[in-house]
């Protein structure tokens, strides 16, 4: 029986968490005042990090809900995500 691997937090504010699971096989972007979240897996992952990368260095003075907050606004995010279970 394999234990479940737990969720390691990439980026984290107030407003915005990103986490990763399966060792990077899942990603989510959460958007903590909407209660809701976007699953990224397979291709998504790839296109998502490049994103996110680009962000860092464009953007390297931004916290962690400036970074995530582009990706959710700009980059369309919020349009993938489903609400978050209670």
């Amino acid at each position: 029986m394999s234990a479940i691997e737990p969720a390691v937090i990439i980026a984290e504010g107030v407003q915005f968490a990103l986490s990763s699971f399966e060792n990077g096989n899942s990603y989510v972007l959460r958007s903590k005042e909407d209660n809701s979240s976007a699953h990224l897996q397979g291709d998504d992952i790839v296109t998502f990090l490049q994103e996110y990368e680009s962000i860092q260095t464009q953007y390297p003075h931004y916290d962690a809900d400036q970074m995530l907050a582009q990706l959710w606004d700009q980059g369309g995010y919020s349009w993938m995500a489903v609400p978050d279970e209670s």
